[in-house]
């Protein structure tokens, strides 16, 4: 058939409904929640039928209703009033005016990388966690007003949806995205047509037209192949999130890192720092160097560094086996052409991506090839930069691991988003609107004390109503899909209880996230699930990945729990886990469960959610809930052991989750006073609420990146741009020699002028060294004396090192260097002499140190 000559329908909107074009294609009304009813008083069937999604219900309603409320009083001063509401957001003052109030507003400052975004549910373009951080993300440089643009693919068919057979296995089906029914729009040039970008792949060119999404203040660019101008198989490259082979993948992240790029310069964004959510985006490290070489005239050294010094990588891996990896192979034939454009040696741009770059073979590790082009890096917890800091380690074994420079600022969740209505309700009655536009201000949540304890408990007891209703109609046409016949249905109705403790657990069923740990005894489950006074009941929901058969095995076999005719009334599963499944679940439990092995949950931020609804969580010692947890505001699983044995640990775990439920947590939420409110229960929301939610929240985390590494990313830009990027070509002539001379560096001899055995504290110990620099001089170098405890091995794991001052030129490359070690505090000490590359303003070189 003859492809088509296409063109677009709108809705019209009669003038005095205009302004809800504005409102439609802003996502403000998706953490709005008088937004989010405007448009539910349209049309609610539609708006329901629609996903909640504006654009679409604006073309959907009957023209008929739509003049009907524009004549209707009551609709057009409501309209009026957000139209306003939102204006004010729009140019109102914001924290990072009022911090930076040198900046040019329209200056776009910061380009924020991510390969999937969980913004609303009318945009299915997300499939978990890092989507909904993503967003979150978004959300909260809008509310700061960051100068910020986010980036990343507009996906035709996005993540799986989920539904279950008659056997309780997922099933995975995929449904094409309208996106000229969503709220979205095209981006177009001067003339009218598509703003287009263009990808050399192998022996093509790729296209991709660029789609704008209002977040607030801040814009949100996504690709989209899905164009007349590519063959087939190319406008399938953003067709699935995370679907496909290894090639689809590195063709979608070649998009998303070397277009996204060429996509802000096509925009006229000129930003000075460049953020990588995940290593899916490392490529535009390739790209901005490139761009760099051809408009400066620098070498790809001089290019490297000054792109290096502004862009920041986030990890949120907790085990290497989450990289993503590519066989040289493959990265020669969709890179090779690039590299090959900027004269650069393959091997050596491969080896930037090489755990062990003297083994040719090994595999281009995206994470690794982002961590050595970015000067911060970090990961999204306190416990989660530390495994990131081993893992890296295990890379580059000659780092001590506490001095690899990679850090951690804890994830957070965009607290208007995931707070209720019926608790926002409460919040804005007694915390003002301070709670939204300042959340990290702890003073703010001081007043959650204020709340009288009927009154939190009664909208938190309507919230589990609300999740029970929503769970039954949920599971209904969920049954009605699985082919169970009308009895199944009608019991549907009677499955949960809205009086009864409600435990929630939702989230990728990954096998590391023990879904099933809590059915592993199932008579003590048993007893607690029908217990004639204090019974619990549990919501479970969540996705595997298409590929993951343990992790749909798990699934299996909590829905085979579920449907025993003798717990069916006190445990469901939720298919089809999505925004808007979270929010009746983050709103209506009493109890967030987690238990992950640990440390192999980077952070999680679902827990987070339920804070601000005042549920309290029950979770092992990992990610956040390290930081997190208190004795009054939720529990601990164990005390945060690890075991060699993963049986044995499962078993320690399970004990420890039984214990607390029986001993301790249900107890307590039973405990009623004569008025039937569990008052120490309560005790616990407030503090919870009280004391994690300024900590927790996104505003929060955009600050830290912004004040720990966005300002200095931008201000290392400037310093290395300036002058003729003078600093820059000084920092690669000294890079240079250091590559062209380490092979020749050594410490040739250690030299204890007095005899060193007992030593009082306060004293010190002299130490010379004699060390080989070749051709570097000694300003081009640091020589340390690396001290500290011993332990049973006899390393050092927690050294210090000390400066050895540099003595005399003994000719021939040799040199002599001088230090003191000062002995603090008791115990058996030892040292090694180190050389390290060093030079002023200049950044650490990643696994470059030479040890005696």
């Amino acid at each position: 058939m003859t492809t088509p000559h296409l063109f677009n329908v709108v809705p019209v909107l009669p003038g005095p409904l205009e302004p809800l074009q504005d409102l439609a294609y802003n996502l403000l009304w998706s953490w709005d929640s008088d937004l989010f009813l405007l448009f539910r008083r349209i049309d609610p069937a539609i708006w329901e039928e629609t996903g909640n999604n504006p654009a679409a219900l604006l073309g959907l309603v009957d023209q008929r209703r739509l003049d009907e409320l524009s004549e209707d009083d009551g609709f057009l001063h409501h309209l009026s009033q957000m139209h306003d509401k939102y204006q004010r957001y729009m140019g109102a003052s914001t924290w990072y005016g009022q911090t930076h109030p040198e900046s040019d507003p329209r200056e776009v400052r910061i380009a924020y990388f991510s390969a999937e975004y969980g913004l609303a549910r009318a945009l299915p373009i997300y499939s978990g966690g890092l989507g909904i951080l993503s967003g979150d993300h978004m959300k909260s440089a809008s509310d700061l007003g960051l100068p910020l643009v986010g980036v990343g693919l507009l996906y035709q068919k996005g993540y799986f949806r989920q539904s279950l057979d008659t056997d309780g296995w997922q099933q995975e089906r995929y449904e094409a995205n309208d996106f000229y029914n969503m709220p979205i729009e095209l981006v177009r040039g001067e003339g009218g047509e598509p703003l287009v970008i263009s990808v050399e792949y192998p022996g093509r060119e790729v296209f991709a037209q660029v789609w704008r999404l209002r977040v607030g203040r801040v814009h949100l660019y996504l690709m989209d192949t899905n164009i007349q101008e590519n063959s087939p198989q190319d406008q399938d490259i953003s067709d699935y999130l995370y679907g496909g082979d290894r090639e689809d993948r590195i063709q979608q992240e070649m998009l998303l890192g070397i277009g996204g790029v060429r996509m802000l310069a096509a925009l006229g964004h000129s930003p000075s720092v460049f953020h990588m959510n995940e290593g899916h985006s490392a490529f535009m490290a390739l790209e901005r160097i490139g761009q760099l070489m051809k408009a400066e005239g620098l070498g790809f050294s001089e290019a490297r560094i000054v792109c290096a010094s502004s862009n920041v990588f986030t990890t949120h891996t907790a085990v290497p086996a989450g990289f993503d990896l590519f066989h040289k192979d493959l990265v020669e034939k969709y890179l090779g052409p690039h590299v090959a454009a900027l004269g650069v040696d393959f091997e050596r741009f491969m080896a930037l991506g090489q755990g062990d770059p003297q083994d040719g073979d090994a595999p281009f590790n995206m994470a690794l090839f982002a961590a050595r082009n970015a000067n911060a890096v970090n990961g999204v917890s306190e416990l989660h930069g530390a495994v990131t800091r081993a893992m890296f380690h295990e890379i580059m074994p000659e780092i001590p691991v506490h001095e690899i420079p990679i850090g951690s600022i804890t994830n957070g969740i965009h607290a208007p988003t995931w707070t209720s209505p019926e608790m926002a309700s409460l919040f804005n009655r007694y915390l003002g609107d301070r709670w939204v536009d300042e959340p990290a201000d702890h003073s703010v949540w001081e007043s959650v004390y204020q709340i009288p304890d009927a009154e939190l408990w009664r909208v938190h007891c309507r919230r589990r109503a609300r999740l029970v209703t929503f769970a039954r109609e949920h599971l209904k046409t969920q049954l009605r899909g699985r082919g169970f016949t009308k009895s199944h249905l009608e019991a549907a109705d009677e499955v949960l209880d809205p009086d009864v403790l409600t435990i929630g657990f939702a989230r990728r069923f990954a096998t590391y996230k023990r879904a099933t740990l809590i059915l592993s005894d199932s008579d003590r489950l048993r007893r607690l699930l029908h217990h004639p006074t204090r019974p619990i009941q549990i919501v479970f929901a969540g996705k595997a990945h298409p590929l993951d058969e343990p992790g749909k095995r798990l699934i299996q076999q909590i829905v085979h729990f579920a449907e025993d005719p003798q717990v069916r009334r006190r445990v469901v599963f939720l298919d089809d886990y999505d925004i808007e499944v979270a929010r009746y679940l983050v709103g209506g439990v009493d109890v967030w469960l987690n238990t992950p092995q640990r440390p192999m949950e980077a952070s999680g931020t679902s827990g987070m959610k339920v804070v601000f609804n005042g549920g309290l969580n029950l979770s092992i010692l990992d990610g956040w809930w390290c930081e997190g947890f208190e004795p009054d505001v939720g529990w601990a699983i164990g005390t945060g052991e690890t075991f060699d044995d993963p049986d044995y640990r499962d078993q320690v775990d399970a004990r420890s989750l039984f214990r607390t439920l029986e001993s301790d947590l249900v107890p307590l939420f039973y405990d009623r006073d004569p008025n039937d409110l569990p008052r120490r229960w309560i005790a616990m929301m407030k503090h919870s609420i009280a004391r994690l939610g300024p900590v927790y929240n996104t505003n929060r985390m955009v600050q830290a990146y912004h004040d720990r590494y966005y300002h200095r990313a931008h201000e290392g830009y400037m310093a290395l741009t300036g002058d003729g990027f003078a600093m820059a070509r000084e920092q690669a002539a000294w890079l240079e020699q250091i590559y062209t001379n380490w092979s020749r560096v050594r410490v040739q001899e250690v030299r204890l002028p007095t005899q060193v055995r007992d030593r009082p504290v306060g004293s010190s110990v002299e130490v010379e060294a004699l060390v080989q620099l070749g051709q570097l001089q000694p300003g081009q170098v640091a020589v340390e004396a690396y001290a500290g405890l011993v332990d049973e091995s006899f390393g050092i794991p927690q050294g210090e090192p000390h400066a050895m001052q540099w003595q005399e030129d003994l000719g021939d490359g040799l040199h002599r260097y001088k230090g003191t070690i000062p002995c603090v505090a008791s115990g058996q000490h030892g040292f090694l002499c180190r050389i390290r590359p060093e030079m002023p303003g200049a950044p650490r070189l990643l696994g470059t140190i030479r040890w005696e």
